[in-house]
């Protein structure tokens, strides 16, 4: 399949109407493959694992960097020797290096024990890329998980995967993604998806399965790891998708990969640990009645205020508290608390002074518990057995809500902010315009020079990198005077440098917020034809945001 038919099946997959099943159910439909602790290659010995890495395809041609990673790969392979364990694989757990934050500090520790030459703490040199090595020759494989949080292990494992196992299949992918006009940035990312897959499970591009790809999104979410193109991008997926090899079963929609759904409302609560069972019971039972009429945000946002600066505030300063009815002199601390929020700064000598600062979304979190004291009681008319138990006088009066003062303050603000950022909006619009300029002309000067040659551009002089292995079609540059100096990626730069442009040039041509220009994409530029003349009259259309209505702003 060409790139272009990639790029159709997405935007066919979202616009489809299957695949609404939630990431459990998936998980269950779709298993990943289980883990092994042993296969030929983990058995191998010290010597076979040697002659097996340190020739094709793992062998570099640079005689330098073959030498550095020789280094790297026997100082790994000595210190997995050191752990327990058969193979390699149980070494490698066995070592506990994915349970600190760099195993890196293991390897130097076992060193500086062995040998009592480095400094304790001093990782050992090349350690890194000889892990790597390793990891492509399939004698070790790390768990996904740690493979996706941990960022060194991710770097250059593409690109060596790529060169060493099943070239074929991802050149083959990568033809797809030019095909369909795929950014570099993107098809980088799709691509290491996809080796750390075979890192952790082993195999080539064609043994990886639906369940390997969700469990890599779980990792991903669970890591907190932010990739170009989101935790969530479907890209990788599609690729393996489309080059066949997945069952007929395997869902096309995208949007089922969005980790194991959203959290229940006893989950959103559960978070802030309320010691007293029944209030706990009710704020859940209160979330569940109001679930239907909300969006997730702001579910989320009620359950953050009622059961985290409500009622778990009240439980630590009052602990043993279990009734909604409040003191007065209770409510009247609580509000006071809840109208500001303390901060820590450091002063010159470096020491920290707290200081209480008003809260600007003060005001919204007592309407938020008026709202729920009168919900109760509202409610109670109807179902008595259920919340009339729990109907008492409502601490935050009706003044104690009015956002009257708050929305005039609120507005004074927003207008300052305005009218102090609005004379240097000309200035920023051309500094981005600059920077977008000068990065282009850089990295087309480069794509026009020869590796290691010179080339000037956008008033700097340059020398092209050299490199030594592949790398997606990147193009490096560094400074001319020296050969140790810091290269640049200007394949990056000028993928920055465009979309900081692009959005300056937006969000001051159409006066949307942030959000809106989140959601826009291609979908979001219509046309209209003027009855009269003809003419067409292209259209730029914003979703509706909560509450917001669709608007259709014309352009240029």
């Amino acid at each position: 399949m060409t790139g272009h038919g990639v790029l159709a099946e997405l935007e066919e997959a979202r616009a489809g109407s299957t695949g609404r099943a939630t990431g459990a159910e998936l998980a269950a439909r779709f298993p990943p493959r289980v883990p092994l602790s042993s296969w030929p290659v983990a058995r191998t010995s010290r010597e076979q694992v040697l002659a097996r890495v340190l020739a094709a395809p793992f062998a570099l041609a640079n005689d330098l960097s073959q030498q550095t990673r020789r280094q790297g790969v026997l100082t790994v392979l000595a210190w997995l020797q050191a752990q327990p364990g058969n193979t390699w694989q149980e070494r490698w757990a066995a070592s506990g290096a994915e349970t600190v934050p760099d195993w890196r500090d293991l390897a130097a520790a076992w060193r500086a024990r062995r040998l009592g030459g480095p400094v304790p703490g001093q990782r050992p040199p090349h350690a890194a890329p000889g892990l790597m090595v390793l990891i492509c020759a399939d004698v070790v494989r790390p768990s996904l998980s740690w493979l996706a949080g941990f960022a060194p292990a991710r770097r250059g494992l593409g690109e060596e995967m790529a060169r060493t196992r099943d070239s074929a299949a991802f050149a083959e992918l990568t033809a797809m993604c030019q095909g369909g006009h795929v950014g570099s940035q993107t098809r980088q990312t799709a691509l290491l998806r996809i080796a750390l897959i075979m890192a952790a499970k082993g195999g080539d591009v064609a043994d990886v399965l639906v369940g390997d790809c969700l469990e890599l999104l779980e990792a991903t979410v669970q890591a907190g790891v932010t990739l170009h193109g989101g935790a969530n991008s479907p890209l990788f997926y599609q690729l393996l998708r489309a080059r066949g090899g997945f069952p007929a079963s395997a869902p096309a929609a995208l949007r089922v990969f969005s980790g194991r759904g959203q959290p229940a409302a006893a989950q959103l609560i559960g978070r802030y640990g309320i010691q007293c069972r029944p209030v706990r019971d009710l704020l859940v039972d209160y979330l569940a009645e109001r679930q239907p009429s909300l969006d997730f945000s702001s579910l989320n946002n009620l359950a953050y205020h009622l059961g985290k600066l409500f009622w778990r505030d009240l439980e630590t300063h009052h602990p043993g508290i279990s009734s909604l009815k409040l003191p007065r002199d209770v409510a009247a601390a609580w509000k006071q608390r809840v109208m500001t929020r303390t901060t820590t700064t450091l002063t010159p000598q470096g020491r920290p002074v707290q200081a209480a600062q008003p809260r600007l979304n003060g005001r919204s979190i007592l309407t938020t518990v008026r709202a729920f004291y009168l919900d109760l009681a509202e409610w109670a008319e109807d179902d008595p057995s259920r919340w009339g138990p729990w109907v008492v006088r409502c601490p935050v009066t009706a003044t104690d809500a009015s956002h009257k003062k708050d929305r005039s303050r609120r507005k004074s603000r927003m207008d300052q902010r305005t009218r102090e950022r609005l004379p240097v909006l000309p200035a920023l619009a051309a500094f981005a315009g600059r920077q977008q300029q000068a990065a282009a002309e850089l990295l087309s000067a480069a794509q026009a020079t020869t590796p290691a040659g010179l080339f000037t551009a956008a008033g700097q002089t340059l020398r092209r990198s050299v490199m030594k292995t592949r790398t997606t079609g990147r193009i490096w540059a560094g400074d001319p005077g020296t050969s140790t100096g810091k290269r640049r990626d200007l394949t990056f730069e000028e993928h920055r440098a465009f979309w900081t442009w692009a959005t300056v040039e937006v969000l001051r041509h159409t006066g949307i917020r942030i959000e809106e220009l989140t959601e826009l994409s291609h979908h979001s530029l219509i046309q209209y034809r003027l009855p009269t003349t003809g003419e067409l009259v292209p259209l730029l259309q914003i979703a509706p945001s909560k509450t917001d209505t669709e608007r259709l702003l014309p352009i240029d």
